[in-house]
């Protein structure tokens, strides 16, 4: 607020800097932006709640940290941000399953995770569950409740004075043991929910990474499939 900013020198000295800069731009909507010079001139991110995904994240992390912020943190051009998103959109996102499709069709930075909004995202094959069906519905349900225990250890571990950073928490090495729990419920419910379990869940995490994999390029190709056109009928065209 006005007032705020007039009890704080520096930051009031930062936005007169910024009306002078603006005022000068050869760009008209920059102009006529000097004259709020308070505001951020590009605010891009939902209105609401918002998931957050980070556009590059360390390779060794086994889990991108994937979170909810609000309406009232700006996001960078390093997030890409999903609107209007749930818990059930959380709990498929920072699963195993999809870690798994991420880490086979992301593409690096250096050899870090380059998370793509048009190749990782807008291509990953979700659950098949049909709202109506009884099963289905307490499936989703199920890991909804399973994302949010994921976020209450999260939280947990954020609060006090020595509380934790998503980077910390995600490190593999530094990892707490109840947070690594809670994923690993969540990623079992996920993987039934593609009927992974059917295919069974023995062997090392590498195996079942290319299981997932798997089967969720299979689920692509069968979405892909319908999406081609249809070959000519060469007996109408001979007619």
């Amino acid at each position: 607020e006005p007032e705020e900013i007039n009890g704080f020198p520096e930051i009031k000295r930062r936005v007169a800097a910024v009306k002078l800069w603006r005022g000068k731009s050869s760009r008209p909507t920059t102009v006529k932006l000097a004259q709020t010079p308070m505001e951020f001139a590009e605010i891009r991110q939902p209105t609401g709640k918002y998931i957050a995904i980070p556009t590059v994240s360390s390779e060794r992390r086994d889990v991108i940290p994937i979170a909810f912020l609000s309406k009232n943190t700006i996001a960078s051009n390093q997030l890409y941000v999903i609107p209007k998103a749930s818990l059930y959109h959380f709990a498929v996102l920072t699963s195993a399953m999809h870690m798994a499709w991420m880490h086979y069709t992301c593409g690096r930075l250096k050899s870090d995770y380059r998370y793509s909004a048009a190749i990782v995202y807008n291509n990953f094959p979700w659950p098949e569950l049909d709202a109506g069906n009884a099963k289905d519905l307490g499936a989703q349900q199920s890991m909804e409740q399973a994302a949010q225990a994921v976020l209450d250890v999260r939280e947990g571990h954020q609060k006090g004075r020595l509380g934790k950073s998503l980077a910390q928490l995600y490190d593999p090495d530094l990892m707490p043991k109840d947070l690594k729990a809670a994923h690993q419920a969540l990623d079992k419910l996920v993987d039934k929910a593609y009927g992974l379990s059917s295919r069974g869940r023995a062997g090392a995490t590498a195996s079942l990474n290319a299981q997932r994999v798997a089967l969720l390029f299979e689920r692509y190709q069968g979405l892909v499939s319908q999406l081609e056109p249809k070959k000519p009928d060469e007996k109408k065209l001979n007619a």
